[in-house]
């Protein structure tokens, strides 16, 4: 019997009868729930609960309800573990929730919270709390004494400022704040010396306190769309990802880089950088490196001394003495035009002992997959991935791989099986004639670069790729911009140049509020709608070498802003 069994003729199944007009739950999954301690109603439109007495759950999910409140009766549930009520329509919590000792878990998106129930953190024994996209305007001091806290989601609301007790959550690994009003962060924060992921994006930042230093385990930390005017100063050995694009950048000193040994992922875009300086050649773990839309006019040479650069984004930059056909072509080819331009070049190392040989007599390095998480085997002329390279790469979690300049005609199936981490994919420069709709398991893939193929569309499946930030398509057969980029609303930059694209439509294109990046160049559109001055998101338009005669070169050579101005000028109102 449930030691939450009321005295009395208590019919045990009262809780769920549909006594006005409520969805009915099945008897099975009642009775299933007595045997397991776990109960699942998620998607059943209940408006109201009524059933906390009877049955000794560890589990209750009842996320995607139609609930308003929640009964002071969940108390009841003593040995719940696992508590999840998002996607809701909860405008306030009772306290009883606070006398749930047991729960680890609390998951509260999706709802129209305003504030939280102070005794809900005496949960000590509280591992994760996701309050994501409520109403929240502040928290409470009271934080703090969530002492075992794993993980901690407060994106999408209203925040303006932190509790100082936030630096009390010694236990904390992944702290999400982005997507709020923050206009400051608290000192106390690098007394999280356990959080290994950091995202600040989307808020009101003007500086970062020095004490972020201070967080020695950081290895992914995001601040992009704030308004930060210098890099901060980082003395971070581990941290792996740095996101601070599109912020007020000018100047990258090279005291901020020093402290930057192991970075990886290197995102600076849409800022206002004007010159790169020679230390970052020392940068010798750096493999992605993003300057789109800044005002760099030069590049150092010595860039292309960096051993592991292999994705270097520079579109809508003013460079001088640099073809822009040479862009287009990717890294790879920039690279080695940089190369050209040192004289008295060192040789190319050997790879030495970090590298494997397979049957094939082709060499892989093991260092690239263990230590900077790549799967690189390009520039082969090879119609197939050696299975020994995926087989190297298993439970390695590979974030990026590196395909290109090879022969393949598909996608290699195995790629799938990074799904968990694979983040960046470049199959440039190959044979492929279609996109696999396998590539829309990789649900964390942010990039993605299949320039220079035979591709003519792509599948709609790709609508799962809801982190996808760039896809470069530049040199294959497109007629008409693909119909699922209108779908992709993460998508920040959409290379397309150089196809046959006939058309575009701009009031689809204004629904994708962040692309910053869109090149259209040498293409067939016969014109341009003016519509597509009200994308206002857009840092650079590349719309050269298509047959329309408006705008006309004039206007084109002016600039992205005199473009959309020009665009916008001519909407009939």
């Amino acid at each position: 019997m449930s030691r939450f069994k009321r005295a009395g003729n208590v019919d045990s199944l009262a809780g769920f009868r549909n006594e006005e007009a409520e969805p009915a739950v099945p008897r099975g999954l009642l009775k299933g729930a007595r045997k397991t301690g776990q109960l699942n109603l998620s998607g059943r439109g209940l408006t109201q609960d009524r059933w906390w007495d009877q049955t000794d759950l560890v589990k209750l999910l009842l996320s995607s309800n139609q609930l308003t409140s929640l009964s002071d009766d969940i108390r009841l549930l003593a040995g719940l573990h696992i508590l999840d009520l998002h996607d809701n329509q909860l405008s306030s919590l009772p306290s009883s929730l606070g006398e749930l000792k047991e729960l680890q878990q609390l998951r509260l998106s999706h709802n129209l919270l305003t504030s939280l129930p102070v005794k809900l953190f005496s949960l000590m024994n509280l591992r994760s709390l996701t309050v994501q996209q409520n109403l929240l305007e502040d928290l409470p001091e009271e934080l703090g004494q969530l002492e075992n806290l794993n993980e901690l989601d407060v994106s999408i609301n209203h925040l303006k400022c932190l509790p100082s007790s936030l630096g009390c959550l010694g236990s904390l690994q992944k702290l999400h704040l982005c997507h709020n009003k923050l206009c400051s962060l608290p000192k106390s924060l690098g007394k999280l010396t356990n959080v290994k992921l950091l995202d600040c994006s989307n808020n009101q930042l003007t500086d970062i306190p020095a004490s972020l230093s201070e967080m020695v385990a950081l290895e992914q930390l995001y601040l992009r769309h704030n308004k930060l005017r210098l890099l901060p100063r980082l003395c971070a050995p581990k941290l792996q990802e740095l996101y601070v694009g599109n912020n007020q950048i000018e100047q990258l000193e090279t005291e901020k880089l020093v402290c930057l040994p192991a970075i990886s992922f290197l995102e600076l875009r849409d800022n206002k950088i004007k010159t790169i300086p020679e230390y970052i050649t020392s940068l010798r773990t750096l493999v992605r490196l993003d300057l789109t839309n800044n005002d760099i006019t030069t590049l150092p040479a010595s860039l292309s001394l960096l051993p592991s650069l292999k994705v270097l984004l520079l579109e809508g930059n003013p460079l001088r003495g640099i073809r822009r056909d040479l862009l287009t072509k990717g890294t790879s080819e920039l690279l080695k035009y940089l190369r050209g331009r040192i004289q008295d070049r060192p040789e190319a190392a050997d790879e030495g002992p970090t590298a494997m040989t397979l049957p094939s007599q082709a060499k892989f390095s093991e260092h690239n997959i263990k230590t900077l998480k790549l799967l690189e085997f390009s520039d082969r002329q090879a119609d197939n991935i050696p299975d020994e390279l995926f087989d190297a790469a298993v439970g390695r979690g590979v974030t990026a791989v590196n395909f290109s300049r090879n022969q393949l005609k598909s996608l290699p199936p195995r790629l799938v099986e990074s799904h968990a981490s694979l983040a960046d994919i470049n199959v440039g420069f190959n044979q492929l004639t279609c996109c696999s709709p396998a590539i829309c398991q990789l649900l964390q893939l942010k990039h993605l670069d299949l320039r220079n193929n035979h591709l003519d569309e792509l599948p709609s499946e790709m609508k799962n790729l809801t982190r996808l930030c760039s896809i470069i398509l530049s040199f294959n057969r497109f007629k008409s911009f693909p119909d699922i980029l209108y779908h992709i609303v993460t998508l920040e930059t959409v290379l397309l140049c150089n196809n046959q694209v006939g058309a575009v439509d701009a009031t689809r294109l204004m629904k994708l509020d962040h692309l910053s990046t869109l090149d259209l160049s040498n293409n067939d559109l016969l014109n341009i709608p003016p519509e597509l001055g009200l994308c206002t998101s857009l840092r650079f338009l590349g719309l050269d070498g298509n047959p329309f005669r408006t705008p006309r070169p004039a206007v084109l050579a002016k600039g992205t802003d005199a473009v959309l101005e020009y665009l916008r000028g001519r909407i009939l109102t």
